[in-house]
C-alpha cells in the first residue's frame, strides 16, 4: 500500500536555505556501485540517425546499430527524430511555467492517497523506505477513456494543447521505431507494432530541484522501466540521469535536440531477452535544478504478451511467463523502485540439465 505524504513539494522545501538534508531524503547505499567520472574511458552512448534510418543507402548499416543498441545497453539517443522543433521547444517552455506555478496551483493535481497518478513525491511503501529529491507529475494519457478529469483535461490550457500535439507526434515515432525493432529481432512483421498501436501511454514530468549536498540524496532511485520503450525529452540540459552497465554507473551526457530511447521490461520480455532493459538512476545538482518529460509506451491495456511466437522454436524456449499489460503494470506501481527485480519475478525457472 502506498501512503499520503507528508511534504507535497520539495520545490517549496528549498525555497529556503536548508541547514541539513531532511533525514527521509539522506540515502544510506549510495555509493552502491563506483561511477565512470573519467571521461577519457568513458564508453560512448549509442546515437542513433533516423534519417539514415530510412535513407536506403545506410539503412542496413544504422538498423544494426539500432540492434546492437538495444541488445547491449538497453538505450540510445535518438538524432533526427522528425519531430517539430518548435513544438519541442514550446513544451520545454510550457512545463518550465508549470513548475514556477504558486503551490496552490499545482495542488489541484496532487495525487490521492493510494493512487500513482498526479503532482507530487515518492510513492512510499515502508517506513524506512528513503524518498527520491524530485517532485513529479504522472498523467495516464491513453486509453483516452481512462483520462483522470482533474489531470490532462484540467491542465493550464497553453500547456495541455501543446502536450496533446505531442502525444500524437511521439506515438507515430514509437510505432516508427518499434516497427524497425521488429524487423531488427526478426520477428513477424507487424507482431510488435500491433500489441502496441493504440496501447497504454503515459507521461511523467518531473522536478528535480538543486540539492545543498546531492551526494547523499537521489533524484530517482534505481530501476528498470516497466514499459515497451521510453522515450525521454530533457527539457533543460543539466546532466544527472546515469545508466548501469558492465557494473559502472555511467553519466549520460544529453545531446541537443535528441530524445533519449530506452528499452523497458515489457519489450526484453517480448524480444525473449534478446534486447534488455535497462537499469538507470538520477543524481542531484547542487547548483542547477533538472527537468525531464519521459513519455512511456506499452501494449493495449488488456493485451496478453510473452515472448514474440515468432522468434520461440524448439532451441529458443520462451524465458519469460506471459502476462496482461494491466498486471505488469499494477504490479509495478505496488511496489518499490529495485533494479529490474520485478522483471527477475517474471522468468521462467528453468530445472538443471542433468
Amino acid at each position: 500500500m502506498t501512503s499520503s505524504l507528508p511534504i507535497l513539494s520539495l520545490e517549496e522545501l528549498v525555497k529556503e536555505p536548508l541547514s541539513q538534508i531532511p533525514e527521509s531524503y539522506v540515502v544510506v547505499d549510495e555509493q552502491d556501485l563506483p561511477v565512470l567520472s573519467n571521461t577519457s574511458f568513458m564508453p560512448t552512448v549509442p546515437i542513433i540517425d533516423m534519417k539514415k534510418l530510412v535513407m536506403e543507402e545506410t539503412t542496413c548499416h544504422e538498423l544494426e546499430k539500432l540492434h546492437l543498441a538495444c541488445k547491449e545497453w538497453g538505450l540510445f539517443q535518438l538524432v533526427n527524430h522528425g519531430v517539430s522543433y518548435s513544438m519541442v521547444e514550446k513544451l520545454k517552455a510550457e512545463i518550465e511555467e508549470f513548475f514556477k506555478l504558486p503551490l496552490e496551483v499545482k495542488t489541484k493535481y496532487q495525487r490521492k492517497e493510494s493512487d500513482f497518478e498526479g503532482y507530487g513525491q515518492t510513492l512510499i511503501f515502508s517506513e524506512d523506505q528513503k524518498m527520491d529529491w524530485a517532485d513529479r507529475l504522472f498523467v495516464v494519457t491513453n486509453p483516452v477513456h481512462k483520462r483522470k478529469p482533474h489531470l490532462l483535461p484540467a491542465f493550464p490550457p497553453s500547456l495541455r494543447e501543446i502536450m496533446e500535439l505531442y502525444l500524437v507526434e511521439l506515438e507515430k515515432l514509437s510505432v516508427r521505431l518499434l516497427g524497425w525493432m521488429e524487423k531488427a529481432l526478426n520477428i513477424k512483421k507487424r507482431e510488435i507494432v500491433e500489441m502496441f498501436e493504440d496501447g497504454m501511454q503515459a507521461v511523467r514530468m518531473t522536478y528535480y530541484p538543486p540539492c545543498p549536498q546531492p551526494e547523499r540524496v537521489l533524484g530517482l532511485s534505481p530501476h528498470s522501466d516497466a514499459t515497451g520503450i521510453t522515450i525521454l525529452l530533457q527539457v533543460n540540459q543539466v546532466d544527472g540521469l546515469q545508466l548501469k552497465k558492465d557494473g559502472i554507473w555511467i553519466p549520460l551526457q544529453p545531446l541537443q535536440d535528441s530524445f533519449v530511447v530506452n528499452i523497458g521490461d515489457i519489450l526484453e520480455i517480448i524480444s525473449n531477452g534478446v534486447y534488455k532493459s535497462i537499469e538507470h538512476k538520477v543524481t542531484a545538482n547542487s547548483e542547477k535544478e533538472r527537468i525531464s518529460i519521459a513519455t512511456f509506451f506499452n501494449p493495449k491495456y488488456e493485451l496478453e504478451f510473452g515472448p514474440a511466437t515468432s522468434i520461440l522454436n524448439p532451441k529458443t524456449p520462451p524465458l519469460f511467463k506471459r502476462v496482461t499489460t494491466e498486471n505488469y503494470l499494477k504490479q509495478a506501481i505496488s511496489r518499490k523502485l529495485d533494479g529490474k527485480s520485478l522483471l527477475e519475478t517474471f522468468k521462467i525457472n528453468k530445472s538443471p540439465t542433468k
